[in-house]
């Protein structure tokens, strides 16, 4: 494995992007509800910044139809797990973590 280069990134930078990116992170897809109450954010403040990592290449979208209902899936890109890698390499070099 590449060791990542720490680098700071304005898109990930945020605080509801970057707790976005920290929870997919964890896992490899997540339901856009479970981030929504993860984060405490509303539904639209959650759409404008997953917009935002989505434009950016950082996070999918992916909607499924289960029981009836429209369920929306969020997962971290490969680019989108390199760029919070780095971000978070970035924050702990300035903070000597």
């Amino acid at each position: 494995m590449t060791a990542v280069r720490p680098r700071f990134d304005p898109v990930v930078h945020a605080p509801p992007r970057l707790q976005v990116c920290g929870l997919l992170a964890a896992v490899d897809s997540m339901d856009f509800a479970a981030v929504r109450e993860r984060i405490g954010v509303s539904d639209s403040v959650l759409s404008k910044h997953v917009k935002q990592l989505e434009e950016a290449g950082y996070v999918t979208v992916r909607k499924a139809t289960r029981a009836s209902r429209v369920r929306t899936g969020l997962a971290l890109t490969a680019a989108g797990r390199a760029a919070f890698d780095a971000h978070v390499a970035e924050l702990r070099r300035i903070t000597g973590g």
